[in-house]
């Protein structure tokens, strides 16, 4: 880990990486150097601290104690572990929904005046999902929508209402097995009750359990998150953009949002274009304001404004490093606590707004929905403020940065592929059909320092479109590739199998589409389910010559999208390291193959991204066969 070009695929990353070690400024992949060895029980994930009877650990490999003081064996210990983590990954990314649903509720009711209804035609179609009546204002009908959404996390009788939208074939599975999602909460806190001592030692039904709570934030609170988020800030549309840390730039002030709810970084957007801040930002010897985004909030703002994206995950740090950072804001999620360390080592100003995810010590401005813009501009006020501070010897700002095209939604490609008076999948359905397209793939997810920064996104993609695979993307993973010029429709011509290229430039289209952020992972769910709706491609979610993968996986979310994959009939694989299961040969069996005969999807662990691609086109390729498809033409 010591060779920085072992830590990362990306240049403007090794750069900033050297400055870091020359000033001794310790970042992610030192910290896992300091780690090693990491605990190899914890590793297998056979080490329980539910009760204060332990910790209890179990040696699979040795003899010795093969049970816990309570008596749970390795399946029902490592089963435990995982669901907590599967649990923990729902309440995140449903959580965030609720919040953008709470939002709509104070948009509606003129409570939150910096906001409003910017695709109208996607709140009726919602309305009529919940049978509410839409022949009337677009407040009343936001208001009662509204409302009927914040039910869903609080539901107690019934399903969830956006399960509704998977195929017929799904969801006769779900029923028959018990793991039709139900309230959003309600199948948080279950889980997490099941996993408590003395509860249920089941392995196979505490996994259940943990679809049902998956499926409960895939088809429900990450599904209003994405279509919420449409309505009050916009449905995106394909735009053009730029990535990598050389978007920050030297003469302006640079402001970078972090994190995963855009309802603040949206304001942010609007106050970097505010006159007077621009104003403020000249007369202290800037050229103007520069807006910039890391992970999903980069995402976000990307895709509906073209705002530059500094980078992923691994890349927070380094931003900050380049010395060029004059206000990081934060909201939740994967923002790591040594952000208060590094900035500590520069005039950076690192601002938390949410009360949910507060740092010791750092200034705290709250984010509130009734006065978002009010917030958004005292916070880039800071920055403005703070440019005098930054110190010019010691910027080094990597020259790295990338074009790309992002925003393609379910509705975009409906668009793109159909035309706008006939928007339709048929020709997406008949590409695969006829052989021209081998397939689809999902690569999402985060970035591991425990791998190679970004190579394993790249590389898999790189195979991927090679053989004529489309492929959409979110989060991190979205962003990697875009670094290395996959998300523009030139690099068809360079990297798709001749298949592939000919449809991307027939439609103008790359060879790798952007969907957004982690939590609009649930367009690829309806996106497939409308594939099988247009037909020939058979009757359920398992049918779709398809595949997922997260490549450099480290979040719970992460673990929780591919139980909501699996649930939904997606065979999915995943990079860096298993779920911690390898403890339990019964687990990890079930996990790898079983659940293929109950929800017709399944996991795969695999540390190789050739390996990974190769398995995933014969996965795609045994789809084909079963569906009497042609081969693949070229």
């Amino acid at each position: 880990m010591s060779n920085i070009e072992q830590r990362s695929i990306d240049p403007a990353t090794q750069e900033v990486l050297k400055k870091a070690k020359e000033e001794n400024i310790k970042t992610a992949w030192d910290r896992l150097e300091a780690q090693e060895p990491q605990c190899g029980f914890g590793k297998l994930g056979v080490c329980c601290t539910v009760c204060d009877m332990g910790p209890c650990r179990i040696d699979p490999f040795q003899e010795g104690a093969q049970a816990g003081v309570c008596g749970a064996n390795a399946d029902t210990i490592s089963a435990r572990n995982l669901a907590r983590k599967i649990a923990v990954g729902a309440s995140a990314h449903s959580d965030h929904g609720r919040d953008v649903a709470h939002t709509l509720h104070l948009a509606s009711t003129g409570h939150a005046h910096d906001y409003g209804i910017l695709d109208p035609v996607k709140l009726k179609i919602l309305a009529e999902e919940f049978g509410i009546d839409i022949n009337r204002t677009n407040e009343q009908i936001a208001q009662e929508l509204s409302k009927k959404l914040l039910e869903e996390f609080g539901r107690q009788h019934g399903e969830l209402v956006f399960s509704k939208r998977a195929p017929k074939k799904r969801k006769a599975i779900w029923k028959k097995l018990g793991i039709t999602p139900r309230g959003i909460d309600r199948e948080v806190v279950e889980l997490l009750h099941t996993t408590t001592i003395g509860v249920d030692n089941d392995y196979k039904n505490i996994i259940n359990n943990g679809m049902r709570c998956a499926l409960s934030d895939g088809w429900g609170g990450s599904m209003i998150a994405t279509d919420v988020q449409d309505i009050i800030l916009g449905s995106p549309q394909p735009v053009r953009g730029k990535v990598n840390l050389g978007v920050l730039k030297e003469d302006c002030v640079n402001i970078v949002v972090h994190g995963h709810e855009p309802v603040l970084s949206e304001m942010a957007v609007k106050a970097s274009r505010d006159p007077e801040l621009i104003k403020l930002a000249k007369a202290k010897g800037a050229e103007g304001i520069n807006l910039a985004g890391i992970c999903c909030t980069a995402n976000e703002v990307l895709m509906r404004h073209g705002i530059p994206v500094a980078g992923n995950f691994l890349q927070q740090e380094l931003a900050i490093i380049t010395g060029a950072v004059e206000v990081m804001m934060v909201d939740v999620q994967c923002i790591m606590p040594a952000l208060q360390e590094v900035a500590a080592c520069f005039h950076t100003q690192l601002v938390t707004t949410n009360p949910k995810a507060r740092f010791p010590g750092v200034v705290h401005v709250e984010f509130e929905p009734e006065k978002a813009y009010e917030v958004a501009k005292e916070i880039i006020r800071f920055g403005i403020e703070n440019f005098p501070n930054r110190k010019k010897e010691r910027v080094n700002i990597p020259a790295q940065e990338m074009d790309l095209v992002a925003g393609f939604t379910k509705e975009t490609v409906f668009q793109i592929l159909g035309g706008k008076y006939r928007a339709t999948y048929k020709p997406l359905n008949e590409a695969i059909i006829s052989g021209r397209l081998r397939g689809l793939a999902g690569v999402v997810g985060c970035n591991n320092p425990k791998q190679t920064h970004d190579y394993f996104h790249v590389t898999l993609v790189k195979e991927l479109i090679k053989n004529d695979i489309l492929v959409l993307q979110t989060g991190c993973s979205a962003i990697a590739c875009a670094k290395q010029g996959l998300l523009i429709p030139e690099a068809a011509k360079t990297y798709a199998g001749r298949g592939l290229q000919e449809i991307c430039e027939a439609v103008g289209i790359p060879p790798v589409l952007h969907l957004g952020s982690c939590v609009d992972n649930s367009r690829i769910l309806t996106a497939a389910s409308h594939i099988i709706e247009e037909g020939g491609l058979g009757d359920d979610l398992s049918d779709i010559p398809a595949a997922g993968c997260a490549p450099e996986w480290m979040s719970e979310k992460a673990i929780t999208i591919g139980f909501y994959f699996v649930a939904s009939g997606v065979y999915t694989v995943f990079g860096a390291s298993p779920f911690a299961t390898l403890g339990s040969k019964n687990l990890t069996d079930y996990l790898t193959r079983g659940l293929a005969d109950i929800v017709g999807g399944r996991f795969e662990f695999c540390d190789d991204p050739f390996k990974m691609a190769k398995l995933m086109i014969e996965h795609i390729d045994k789809k084909r066969q079963a569906l009497n498809l042609k081969p693949v033409s070229y």
